[in-house]
């Protein structure tokens, strides 16, 4: 099933953040908990984790994007 991932919340104050660093490209499989991308927060960075296994079908915000709490961040085939 395709899905889109957004950006999840990762602290109680977090609103946004700039994605800085993909781990994954387009194409690429993964398993859940793999790490897929790095989100920096006021000055600390989180690593977001793939909640399936599945495949990365397109990235929808860029390294360097600034992005709300919810904004979608790509596409992903689960299973």
């Amino acid at each position: 099933m395709k899905a889109v991932l957004k950006l999840p919340k990762l602290s109680m104050n977090m609103e946004e953040g700039t994605l800085t660093e993909w781990h994954k490209a387009e194409g690429d499989s993964f398993k859940e908990g793999e790490i897929l991308y790095a989100v920096e927060t006021e000055k600390v960075v989180s690593e977001v984790e793939a909640p399936c296994d599945g495949t990365l079908l397109s990235i929808i915000a860029g390294e360097g994007s600034e992005l709300e709490v919810g904004a979608p961040v790509c596409r992903i085939e689960q299973g």
